[in-house]
Formats: C-alpha cells, sequence, structure tokens
C-alpha cells in the first residue's frame, strides 16, 4: 500500500489510524534517508496516544519509553549503531519481550538481533510532502483502508 502524506496533518491523521490499528505488541520497522519523517511519524502516534510531553528522536539514546495510559511505547533509532551487538547491552530482548509497541527507525542496523517486524514502514521525501509504503502489517494489508 501506498500513500501520498501532503503534509504534516495528513502525517498526523495517518499516525493517528496507525494508533488506533495496531496491536498493544507489536514490532514496527521504520525505513527511510534522514529527514523522511520517521519521528514525525513516531511522534503523530505518541500525540495520537495522548501523550503531550517532548518527543525528540532518540538517537544517542538509542530508545525512549513513553507509558500512555495502560501502553508501552518504545521509540528505538539505531543510526548510530556501529555493531548490532551493541543492543545486547541494553537487553533488547527485554523490550520485545513486554507487551509494548516498538517503533525501531534504522532496524537494518540491528540485523540478527531484532524480531521480524508485524508491520513494516518505509518514508521518502517527495516534494513538500512524504511517499508512505506500507509492506506488512498485523493481520495483512488487506486490513488497510485507504
Amino acid at each position: 500500500m501506498k500513500k501520498i502524506l501532503h503534509d504534516i496533518g495528513e502525517t498526523e491523521a495517518f499516525a493517528c489510524w496507525l494508533w488506533q490499528s495496531l496491536p498493544e505488541k507489536c514490532v514496527v520497522y521504520l525505513h527511510g534517508e534522514l529527514g523522511a519523517g520517521k519521528t514525525t511519524l513516531v511522534r503523530g502516534v505518541l500525540r495520537a496516544a495522548g501523550y503531550a510531553g517532548t518527543v525528540k528522536s532518540p538517537t544517542f539514546t538509542l530508545v525512549e519509553e513513553y507509558q500512555i495510559q495502560d501502553r508501552v511505547i518504545y521509540h528505538f533509532d539505531l543510526y548510530r549503531l556501529a555493531d548490532p551487538e551493541e543492543l545486547e547491552w541494553i537487553g533488547i530482548r527485554d523490550y520485545f519481550a513486554e507487551p509494548a509497541i516498538c517503533f525501531i527507525e534504522w532496524p537494518e542496523k540491528g540485523a540478527g538481533l531484532l524480531p521480524p517486524p508485524d508491520c513494516s514502514i518505509t518514508l521518502a521525501v517527495q516534494g513538500e510532502g512524504r511517499l508512505l509504503a506500507i509492506d506488512r502489517f498485523p493481520g495483512g494489508l488487506e486490513k488497510i483502508q485507504e
């Protein structure tokens, strides 16, 4: 499934739909170049969930945790990861054992240690907007409504 997100409003609307559609335990891979909007999408999901605090990319911390009502969201950014084995130092397997939504930017940097995605999203800059492509979705792509 591919869709053009023309502006931040459409990105936030998609993020709201995503928040309502994802199960409470899933792994979401986020692909895209720097500046493609991966963190913006996660910020939109967090806003849709009711989180009002600051949302920043966890580029240096590797992971940020958000507790929202009775749900947990982990936001990983593996861009600066030099070796997938570094994930063992942060106890990566423990994050995936919990009932949580795990958004992972740059998942290819954690190859071999990350579980397969339940959802895979690619964002690409297209003019002033973004091209969104979903390659995998919990329950199948037919569950996605345009």
